[in-house]
Order: structure tokens, then C-alpha cells, then sequence
């Protein structure tokens, strides 16, 4: 009870020292401000001598900190290196942690920057630095160390030797300080690439092999790490004589925090040995290194982990066959370490039952230590696969790599998982065509629960579906969807659930962002019925709004890969209706952001057309929000107009803007529009005569997006122009099929016997079965004569006269209802048009055994044709023979309804 109130007690006073309306305690009273206060008419040197003299410490930072300015103005620049430096080196003897940082940052932007010569610099600002390194603070000390090595680089090789060298040498004797020797050991890796190989050997090397041999572990580690930078300077001879020697000694020190710094050189100087060296000296004791790491499982484990790559990639070429495999081997013990001994770890537990409390915790901290350390081993081996892959090689990743791969992919730590998830693209870059051996993997990264795993495969996903797209190069994109993508892009799109359960509003971005992406993968319908909802889905939903920008944005540009225009031109009215129309005033204000990215990627054509009329309506919002985000984008509207053609939307946007800027009452809006008009006067409106001109560059990619608009309008009419000829083309082979059907089961021919040049009888010959067929009973072979006036004229010919004197062209029964060729009325089927020999009107030419044959020939058709075709040719004739009365309609019951269904048969009945 009393820790509860003790608790109680301490949230109140947090609570009271957030309460910021009070006031504050340390406020400053009339004296202190009156010693603050300096007078107005002192130069800038003066007030910066009289603050260094007897001003605050705040003021004194100040002072250093302007330091430079000081020096870059010429007027001052004598007096300042006079006065002000000199109180300045007189100031840091006694000042605090802050303004010593803040010196060490002036004196290096003094010498970066040129403002003082080198020689001036190296006896006033260098010496300062040098007295300053061995600062008994040691934040200090440490920031004028690394100022020191940054003026070494930009210092000449003479004033280093002179000023610099021998200090150095000074401070790595035994007799100084642990921090001095540590100080030396970084000072000679600096200056080693300075000078001869001769100078290095003379001067350097027996201090460097004296601090390789230090009696504290943290020297030899720190020199241990310039080595490297020594080994450079000194060539390839002294170093295999000198250097090797101390380095293998090194790697083999007790200390662990050596062992690694020996690593680490080892791997930063193998570019710089020969083959032989690598072959007899490097391979066996990094050979020897990773055995003894993976024995101890001490701190070196995650180090030789993390340098396995590079350690490989540098001494492949010095690799037998059987080292090279030992060293796969050995990678792929790295990826599994740990994971076998979870059980021995959970028994190791059970016997400190026994014990007391703080054996229990130091055994229990020490397993969770050992337990991290193998976790980051894992880790690191997944961040080296890409290199392993590369040193392996893709052609023997299968047998070699892959199931190690998997067994990552699958690792019961998300660290482990992020990890190769984070550099999966560049596996797949490494395998190529090979890359849809882990096309499972993928989709189990992708199907992860973790948050942080998605978002190392969702970042690189564009890459990863170009690899699976190049790897199949040799097939088409409707083949690939039906391959390797088939099980990727479900899961990429499953993957958006986890990801919108989580807060993390960046991720949601990336992703929608990386919808767009899926243009190359899926096919236009795929597209718009998979793809298009979800991003219309978040652009509505979704919270922040940089998602929904990002999910505008691959929406815009995935309808531009849609093929029909009748599924764009759904999207756009979706886009007007459920955002430019929205009520709610966030909806309107995101399809301010959505014609920004209409502009971005469409032409300047589409969007006049398409959403400039709905964006100005939105001046006479009621939200003030809305107006003002409209004002922003003003001039971007004025940039897509082109004049004349354009006069009408110039006056438009005239219209509103005058309107804003005589009825707007809004304080924000007034200023934007105002802010609006201002830039809209600078915007020259270029002439149609002068855009192919002097316009051409600037229009170059707008033109670019128009023409592929138009394109994608061509070839949407290219494929409902091959559609319908296909649609055709089945339904007359279909009919063909039926007619040949029929003959057959009647036993004749379905043709109709045209009449033999120089022949009358081609209609009325012989046959008495084909006669038969052809006449009924109640028509005479007078009439029949009549038939041989009346030719069959094929479809697409034009009728030609047979009896007429004169060459002018006879009419076709177009009039009469049956629609032309090529029409509407000919899609079903084409047919045959129908040319008398005598001119005018049938009524007042044909006879009634004319009108017989005309009736038996649209029954033979209707035989083969659908009876809506000739229907109203049915209505014409039989208008004319209904005289004929019992005959006719005994005509037409007996041999044009007699195989039709009930449906015909009531327009017959309708007829009548």
C-alpha cells in the first residue's frame, strides 16, 4: 500500500511539472538581464572580445560559433585573428563540455572553408587541438581527436610530419595514458597513407608493433583495426614480413573484442594480398577463426557471420573445389545455429530449481545472452545469403542453397525473417531464370504475420515481380500469369489485410504505391475486377491521407492499361461521383489531390474533357478548405489551356476566380486566391499556331500520353472489329451446318437451281421432285415462268438490269424493309437482295404469279435464315397477294410456318 502511494505521489508531481500555463521558476530578474544586455552601436569584433571577456556561457558559444563568419569577412578578418582568436584559445583553458564541442566544429569549418592560411592554422588552431586531445573529460577529448583526423586529411604532408607525427609517436609510449595510446593508435592508421613506405617503416612500425603488443586488450584492438591503413602505406612486401605476423598473432589473442578486431583486418586487407599469401597464410587462419567461433558460440559467432560474405567473395578465386564446399557447409551451419538447441536450452532451467535466487537470474541472463547472440548469427547469415548465392553460384543453389533459404524464410524469429526478406529481390536477381525455385518462399513471406517481415518483401516487391517477368522472357504475359505469378500476386494482394490491421500508415503507403506495379503482371480484366476495387476501396477508407494519395495514384495509372473504355469511363464517373460529389468535405477535398495526379499522368487533352468542369464547381464549396486547396491548384489549370480552343474553359476559370475574389469572406481563402491571381498573371497561355513551334519540347511528353490514349481507343476498336467478324463467322458456319443438315434429311440439294445461260427452263425442268418442291399444287407453270424474270443478286453486288434499254441502274427492295448490306439488319445473316427487271413499284408492275414466286422464295430462305430477317419483306408481298385469299394464306401456313415454333406462328396470326 505505501508503494502505491508513493507511486501516486510521484505521477502527481509529473503531472504538475507538465502543467505549462504556470509560471516558470527560473525566470531572469532585472540585474541578470541588465549583464545579458550589450550595447547596440559595438562592432562585431568589440561585442565578441566583450563577450568573451565578462559574458554568459551561452553568449561565449555564441561568440565561437560565428567564429567563422568573423574570419570570412575581409574587413574583419586581420582584427578578428587578432583580438578574438587569441581570447578565444585563452577562453577553452577553463570552459565546459559545450563550448569545447562548439570549438572543435569552428576550427574544422575554418580550414575546410579556407578562411586562413595553413601555415597561420598550424600555429594557432592546430596547437589548440593538440593540447585539447589529451582533455582528461572524455567527450571532450574525443571530439577534438575526431577533429584532428579530419585536419589531417585536409592538411599537407609537411606540416603533419612536423606538427603532428612527433606528437603522435609521444603519446603511444607506454608510460602515457591507456586513453593517449588509444589516441596514438588512430593518429598513426590517419597519417600512415600520408607518407613513403620508407618514412612509415622508419618512424610508425616499431610504435605500431609496440601497441600490437600493449598490455591492455583495448590498445591491441585498436591498433589491430589501423593495421590495415598501415598495410596500405607500407606495400605487399612489408607487409607479409612486418604486418601478417602481428595480425596472426592478434586473431588469436585471448581477449574476444581482439579476436574481432583481427577478423575484421583480416577481411579489409585480403585486396591487397597475393594469391600465394591468401593460399598459405589467410585461408587457414580464417579456417581456424570460424572453427574456433562456432565451438565457443562467444561474441565472435555474429562477427564471422556478418564477415562471411566478404570473406568469401575475396578469396574465391584462391578456393579449391573442396574448401570452397567447406565453406558452404559451414554457411549453411551458421543459418541453423541455435535452432536445434531450443529444447536443450528450456532443460538446462529445470535444475535451477534447487539453487538460490541469484545463481537462477545470472544463469537465466546468461542463456538469454547466448540466445541473442545465436539469433544475430542468424541474422547475419541471412543478410550474407545474396553474397553466399553469388560465391555458390545459381546453377548449384538448388542442390547447395535452397533448402537453407527456406529453413531462413521460415525461421522462428522475425528478425531472421525480415532480414531475407529485405533482400529477396536481390536473390532472385542472383538466381534469374532460376528464380521460381523459391517462388514458395515468397509466398509464405507474404502470407507473414509480422508487420516488420511484410515490409522487407512489400519495399522490394517491384523488383521482385520484374525478375519473375524476365525469367520468363520466352513467354507471354498471359502465359506467365498462369505460372510462376499465379501464386504470388494472390498472396501480394492477401497481404494487404495484415497490413491495414496495423497503424503503421507508411507501410499502407508503400504498398498502395506498389500496386502499380501490377500493370505488367495482369491482364486488363484481372486488372479491374482484382486489382481497381481494393485501391477504390482504400482511396475511400483508408485514414492518412498520404495513403490514399498513393492509392489515387496507382489507380490513375492502372485504368490507363484497361483496354475497355467502357470500364475507364466507370472508374472516372466513380471517381466524380463518390469524391467531387461526396458530402462529407475530406472526399472532396482528396479529388483536389486526385486531378493533381490526373494532370501528372494523363494528357492535357483527357483532362479538359474529363474533369476540368467538375473541379471548378468546387469554388462555390461551403468549406472554406475546399476553396483554399482549389486556389493551389489554379495554375496548374491555366498551364493545360491552349487558345482559341480553349476560350470557353479560360473563361470559366476567369469566372471563378472572380467570383472568389468578390464573394470569398474567409480570411485563408482571400489570401490564397490573392496568392493564386498573382501567379496566374505570369502565365503566358500559349496560341494553337505557336504550340508545334516553340511549344514542341515543353508538349513532348503530352503528346506522348495522348497518343497512347489514342491508341488504346484504336485498338479497343480493333478487337470489337475482329469480336464481331468472329461472332460472324460462327453463326454462318453454324447455319451452313443446320442447312446441310436439312438437305441431307430431305434428300436434295439445298442450293436453288439458277437458270443456265441461254436457257428459260432452269427453274421448270424435268425433275418432278425438284418441281415438287418447288410449286404447290395451286400454282400453274404459267406462273412459274415469272420466276425466271426474278435473279438472286448475291450479297455486296449490285443488282444489274436485264430488260431495260437504257444503263441506268435498277432499285433494290431496300425500301421495302430489307436492310442493305453491311447494316444492322445483315449482322445475323446476309441476304440475298432481290432485282426485278421492270421499274417502279411492285404493285403496279408484278403480277400475281410474281408475287407466288416472290412468296416461295422468302419461304425457301426462311427455311434457311431466321424468320425476323425477312419479316418485313413477308409483310410487303403478302400486303399485295392478300386478293388471293385462301391461297395465300394456305401458301404461307403449308410452307413458311410449317417448321417454325409458336412465336413465328403468332406474327402469322397477327398478320392476318
Amino acid at each position: 500500500m505505501g508503494s502505491l502511494d508513493a507511486t501516486s505521489t510521484s505521477l502527481a508531481e509529473d503531472l504538475q511539472d507538465l502543467q505549462l500555463d504556470r509560471p516558470a521558476k527560473g525566470l531572469k530578474s532585472v540585474e541578470e538581464l541588465e549583464k545579458l544586455t550589450v550595447d547596440e552601436h559595438l562592432s562585431d569584433i568589440e561585442r565578441s572580445v566583450y563577450l568573451l571577456s565578462s559574458g554568459q556561457e551561452v553568449q561565449r558559444i555564441s561568440v565561437i560559433h560565428n567564429l567563422p563568419d568573423l574570419l570570412r569577412d575581409t574587413e574583419s578578418h586581420d582584427e578578428c585573428m587578432r583580438r578574438v582568436v587569441p581570447k578565444v584559445r585563452e577562453v577553452l583553458h577553463l570552459a565546459q563540455t559545450e563550448m569545447q564541442v562548439a570549438a572543435s566544429s569552428a576550427f574544422l569549418q575554418i580550414l575546410q572553408k579556407n578562411l586562413v592560411p595553413v601555415q597561420n592554422y598550424s600555429q594557432t588552431f592546430l596547437q589548440t587541438i593538440l593540447n585539447s586531445v589529451d582533455s582528461k573529460d572524455p567527450d571532450v577529448a574525443s571530439a577534438w581527436l575526431d577533429t584532428l583526423l579530419d585536419v589531417i586529411d585536409l592538411l599537407p604532408k609537411e606540416v603533419i610530419k612536423k606538427e603532428i607525427l612527433g606528437s603522435a609517436i609521444a603519446k603511444g609510449q607506454l608510460a602515457q595514458s591507456v586513453q593517449s595510446r588509444l589516441a596514438c593508435c588512430r593518429i598513426l592508421g590517419k597519417i600512415s597513407t600520408k607518407f613513403e613506405p620508407f618514412v612509415i617503416k622508419k618512424e610508425i612500425l616499431p610504435v605500431v608493433q609496440s601497441l600490437c603488443q600493449d598490455v591492455d586488450y583495448e590498445v591491441r584492438g585498436c591498433m589491430c583495426r589501423q593495421l590495415d591503413c598501415v598495410a596500405r602505406g607500407m606495400g605487399l612486401e612489408a607487409t607479409k614480413s612486418a604486418i601478417l605476423p602481428e595480425l596472426v598473432e592478434l586473431t588469436n589473442d585471448e581477449e574476444c573484442h581482439v579476436r574481432i578486431a583481427g577478423l575484421e583486418t583480416v577481411v579489409n586487407i585480403l585486396s591487397l594480398l597475393d594469391a600465394e599469401t591468401c593460399g598459405t597464410t589467410i585461408i587457414p587462419l580464417v579456417c581456424k577463426i570460424c572453427q574456433q567461433a562456432v565451438q565457443a558460440e562467444d561474441a565472435t559467432l555474429p562477427v564471422v557471420a556478418t564477415q562471411l560474405g566478404k570473406l568469401c567473395h575475396g578469396i574465391s578465386d584462391n578456393l579449391t573445389d573442396e574448401q570452397r564446399q567447406w565453406f558452404i557447409d559451414f554457411y549453411k551451419k551458421l543459418c541453423h545455429v541455435g535452432l536445434e538447441k531450443n529444447k536443450a536450452s528450456s532443460r538446462v532451467t529445470t535444475p535451477l530449481i534447487d539453487k538460490d535466487r541469484g545463481s537462477k537470474e545470472s544463469d537465466l541472463t546468461d542463456i538469454f545472452e547466448l540466445e541473442d547472440k545465436l539469433v544475430e548469427c542468424r541474422k547475419n547469415s541471412a543478410y550474407n545469403f545474396p553474397a553466399m548465392v553469388l560465391f555458390c553460384g545459381a546453377k548449384q543453389f538448388k542442390p547447395e542453397l535452397h533448402l537453407t533459404f527456406t529453413h531462413l524464410c521460415k525461421d522462428p524469429h522475425f528478425l531472421v525473417r525480415k532480414t531475407i526478406s529485405s533482400g529477396f529481390h536481390e536473390v532472385c536477381k542472383l538466381l534469374g531464370n532460376n528464380a521460381n525455385l523459391i517462388q514458395s518462399d515468397l509466398v509464405a513471406l507474404l502470407k507473414d504475420e509480422s508487420i516488420e517481415v511484410l515490409r522487407g518483401v512489400i519495399s522490394t516487391i517491384p523488383a521482385i515481380l520484374d525478375c519473375y517477368m524476365s525469367s520468363g522472357s520466352n513467354h507471354t504475359v498471359s502465359e506467365s500469369k498462369s505460372g510462376p505469378l499465379s501464386d504470388i500476386i494472390p498472396a501480394f494482394l492477401a497481404s494487404e489485410n495484415a497490413i491495414f490491421t496495423s497503424h503503421n500508415w507508411r507501410l499502407q503507403e508503400e504498398l498502395m504505391r506498389n500496386l502499380s506495379c501490377l500493370s505488367r503482371c495482369y491482364s486488363s480484366e484481372s486488372l479491374y475486377n482484382k486489382v481497381i476495387p481494393i485501391l477504390r476501396q482504400k482511396l475511400v477508407k483508408a485514414r492518412a491521407l498520404p495513403v490514399k494519395v498513393a492509392a489515387a495514384h496507382s489507380l490513375l495509372k492502372l485504368t490507363r492499361k484497361v483496354k475497355k473504355r467502357e470500364q475507364r469511363e466507370e472508374i472516372y464517373h466513380g471517381l466524380i461521383h463518390d469524391f467531387c460529389h461526396a458530402r462529407k468535405c475530406y472526399l472532396r477535398n482528396v479529388f483536389i489531390d486526385i486531378c493533381r495526379i490526373v494532370i501528372e499522368l494523363y494528357s492535357k487533352k483527357f483532362f479538359k474533357e474529363t474533369f476540368y468542369e467538375y473541379l471548378l464547381e468546387l469554388h462555390t464549396d461551403s468549406v472554406p478548405n475546399i476553396r483554399l486547396s482549389l486556389c493551389s491548384i489554379l495554375p496548374d489549370l491555366k498551364r493545360l489551356l491552349i487558345l482559341p480552343t480553349d476560350r470557353g474553359l479560360l473563361q470559366q476559370l476567369d469566372a471563378c476566380v472572380r467570383k472568389l475574389l468578390v464573394s470569398e469572406k474567409d480570411r485563408d481563402v482571400s489570401d490564397g486566391i490573392q496568392s493564386a491571381v498573382e501567379e496566374l498573371d505570369k502565365i503566358h497561355i500559349p496560341m494553337q499556331s505557336m504550340t508545334r513551334r516553340n511549344f514542341f519540347e515543353q508538349d513532348l511528353d503530352d503528346q506522348k500520353k495522348e497518343e497512347e490514349e489514342k491508341l488504346l481507343l484504336d485498338n479497343e476498336e480493333k478487337e470489337l472489329k475482329k469480336e464481331e467478324e468472329a461472332a460472324e463467322k460462327k453463326k454462318g458456319d453454324k447455319r451452313n451446318l443446320v442447312s446441310a443438315k436439312k438437305g441431307s434429311e430431305n434428300g436434295s440439294s439445298s442450293r436453288i437451281p439458277g437458270p443456265r445461260k441461254g436457257s428459260r427452263a432452269g427453274l421448270s425442268g424435268s425433275n418432278s421432285t425438284t418441281k415438287k418442291f418447288l410449286y404447290p399444287s395451286h400454282i400453274t407453270p404459267e406462273d412459274s415462268k415469272e420466276v425466271s424474270k426474278t435473279k438472286i443478286v448475291p450479297p455486296g453486288k449490285a443488282p444489274a438490269s436485264t430488260t431495260s434499254t437504257t444503263n441506268k441502274p435498277s432499285k433494290t427492295t431496300r425500301g421495302s424493309g430489307i436492310p442493305a448490306p453491311g447494316s444492322a439488319g445483315t449482322r445475323r445473316a446476309s441476304v440475298p437482295t432481290i432485282s426485278t427487271s421492270r421499274r417502279g413499284s411492285l404493285g403496279g408492275q408484278l403480277g400475281t404469279g410474281s408475287y407466288y414466286s416472290l412468296l416461295l422464295l422468302l419461304a425457301w430462305l426462311a427455311r434457311q435464315l431466321t424468320f425476323s430477317a425477312l419479316f418485313p419483306s413477308f409483310a410487303v408481298v403478302f400486303s399485295f397477294c392478300i386478293s388471293a385469299g385462301t391461297h395465300t394464306a394456305k401458301f404461307i401456313k403449308n410452307l413458311v410456318f410449317s417448321d417454325f415454333s409458336y412465336e413465328k406462328l403468332s406474327i402469322y396470326q397477327i398478320m392476318q
